[in-house]
C-alpha cells in the first residue's frame, strides 16, 4: 500500500483511539495526580505520597475504565479525525494556512469533547475519590439518581471550550510544527525525529493555553452528585478569581504539563505509528 493513501475518517479516528487508548496507560497516574492537586491545596509530592500511603499504587489508576471510554470516544474523535478533516477544509498540504489547521483541530476537539463528558465526568468523580474505589454501576447509579441524564453532562460548555483550544493548539502546533523542523533540520516530514520534536512541542503550547480551562472543568466535574456548587463555567471562574486569584487558574501546571508534554508525544507517535503501520500518510 502506497505511503500516498489516507485513510478514511472512520479507518482515522478507530487508528486514534487505539494510540490514545494505548497512551493513557501511561499518564493515567500523571492525571489523577493533577486533578487532585487542582480540588485541593496540595503540593505535588504531598499529593503523591499521601495516595500510596492511604490507598495504595493501585489508586494512582483508580478511573481507568472512564479513562478508556474517555479515550475511546473524545480522543478518538479529536486526535483520529484531525487529518480528513483538515484534507477536506482543503488544508492538507504542508503550506496551507495555519488557521485552517488549527480550525480542523479545534472542530474535532469540540465534537469529541460532546461524545466523551460523559466519561470525563465519571473519571472526575473516581480520581478525586480518596476513599475505597466506587464500582462503576454504582457510580454511573448514583449519577442518574441525584442529577438524571444531565449530570453526565455537567461541565459540557468549559469542557468543550476546553476541547477547541486544546486540540487547535495541539494539532495546529504539532502540523504546522513538523514544517519548521523539516526545514530547520533537513529531516523527512514523516520520520520518527520530526514527530518527537513537534509533539513535544505541541504538548508545551498546549499546557499553556488549555490549563485555565482546565482547572475550571475539574471544579465543575468534581461537585458532589448531590449538590450544585457552581452555576456555570462563568461562575466558577468568577468565583475562582475572586477566592483564590488569577494566578489560581494555572494552579498544578506542572503536573498538567508533565501529562500533556508525553500525553501528546505519545498519541502522535502512536498514531503516527499505526498510520504507516496500515501504509497511510504521516499527518
Amino acid at each position: 500500500m502506497s505511503v500516498s493513501n489516507k485513510p478514511t475518517l472512520l479507518q482515522s479516528t478507530i487508528l486514534g483511539g487505539t494510540a490514545a487508548i494505548f497512551a493513557v496507560n501511561f499518564t493515567h497516574p500523571i492525571e489523577l495526580v493533577k486533578t487532585r492537586i487542582q480540588v485541593s491545596n496540595e503540593g505535588i509530592l504531598s499529593t503523591c505520597a499521601s495516595t500510596a500511603r492511604h490507598e495504595g499504587l493501585s489508586a494512582f489508576w483508580k478511573g481507568i475504565p472512564w479513562a478508556y471510554c474517555r479515550e475511546g470516544s473524545y480522543t478518538a474523535i479529536r486526535l483520529g479525525a484531525y487529518a480528513p478533516v483538515r484534507d477536506a477544509i482543503g488544508a492538507g498540504s504542508p503550506d496551507a494556512p495555519a488557521l485552517l489547521k488549527f480550525l480542523a483541530g479545534a472542530v474535532t476537539g469540540a465534537v469529541g469533547s460532546v461524545a466523551g463528558n460523559p466519561f470525563d465526568v465519571l473519571k472526575t468523580l473516581s480520581q478525586t475519590n480518596r476513599g475505597e474505589s466506587v464500582p462503576v454501576v454504582a457510580l454511573v447509579g448514583r449519577m442518574y439518581r441525584d442529577r438524571g441524564i444531565g449530570g453526565f453532562y455537567r461541565g459540557v460548555g468549559v469542557n468543550v471550550v476546553r476541547a477547541v483550544v486544546l486540540n487547535a493548539t495541539n494539532m495546529g502546533v504539532y502540523d504546522v510544527g513538523k514544517g519548521y523542523v523539516v526545514e530547520s533540520t533537513g529531516w523527512a516530514r514523516d520520520s520518527l525525529e520530526t514527530a518527537f520534536f513537534s509533539s513535544f512541542l505541541a504538548g508545551f503550547f498546549m499546557t499553556v493555553t488549555v490549563a485555565p480551562f482546565d482547572r475550571i472543568r475539574t471544579k465543575l466535574m468534581n461537585q458532589p452528585t448531590n449538590a450544585q456548587l457552581y452555576e456555570g463555567m462563568t461562575d466558577c471562574f468568577v468565583k475562582t478569581v475572586r477566592e483564590e486569584g488569577p494566578l489560581s487558574l494555572w494552579r498544578g501546571f506542572i503536573p498538567i504539563w508533565a501529562r500533556f508534554a508525553p500525553m501528546a508525544t505519545m498519541q502522535l507517535l502512536s498514531i503516527e505509528f499505526l498510520y504507516a503501520t496500515f501504509g497511510f500518510k504521516s499527518i
